[in-house]
């Protein structure tokens, strides 16, 4: 069974950077490919970000992209995504999720492992 916890969320300012981490138990973590995805208030999860087991590719969702960056540490099993220029439209909860299913990473189906998620707010 594969743990997955996501920290660093809390409430900031328009305009300020944030890091969220989310460590992953058990001893297969290069095995996975990881991915942020998130829920806003009244809204669907939606794909934020995504990056493959070495961590040579990443994937952004056009909303984020040049504002948010996503790497992981194999050798800490931990992911990290950082957040710069928040808006107030970036309020949600933040999710992890890992999979090594063959597919798109950009869609929820591939994973097969969520965390509990971290929310952030951003106050305009």
């Amino acid at each position: 069974q594969v743990q997955l916890v996501e920290s660093g969320g809390r409430l900031v300012q328009a305009g300020a950077s944030l890091r969220l981490s989310c460590a992953a138990s058990g001893r297969t973590f290069t095995s996975w490919n990881m991915a942020w995805f998130r829920q806003g208030p009244g809204k669907e999860r939606e794909f934020v970000a995504a990056i493959t087991r070495a961590g040579i590719s990443t994937y952004y969702a056009d909303s984020v992209k040049g504002r948010f960056s996503i790497s992981r540490d194999n050798a800490k099993n931990t992911m990290y995504l950082q957040m710069n220029s928040l808006k107030a439209e970036d309020t949600a909860v933040y999710y992890c999720a890992a999979g090594a299913k063959f597919g798109i990473l950009t869609y929820s189906t591939v994973y097969d492992y969520w965390g509990q998620g971290t929310q952030v707010t951003v106050s305009s």
